[in-house]
């Protein structure tokens, strides 16, 4: 894969979270963990495009999702929800 240079602006609290990542080892440099984070959103983006095609495909077939079904929805994942620390129901 083709690298190149390139000069951005970046908070102040970034470059800090980079250079320690870098400091404990969890980054080779902080170009790494810039290309990483990018890699990331690049993928991010792109999950959340397939998904907008995914429910507009569906909604053209079957209907608007409505509120009550993203509700129930909502519930029914919480039910299969594996508690790994805390309680169970507690938000």
């Amino acid at each position: 894969m083709t690298r190149r240079r390139l000069s951005v602006t970046v908070d102040e609290e970034l470059i800090k979270a980079a250079k320690k990542a870098v400091a404990v080892g969890r980054a080779d440099n902080v170009s790494s963990w810039v290309n990483d984070a990018l890699h990331r959103q690049a993928d991010h983006d792109r999950r959340l495009a397939a998904l907008d095609e995914f429910l507009a495909a569906y909604e053209a077939e079957h209907g608007e999702i409505s509120d009550a079904e993203m509700v129930e929805a909502a519930r029914r994942a919480r039910g299969r929800a594996i508690v790994v620390r805390g309680e169970a129901g507690v938000a």
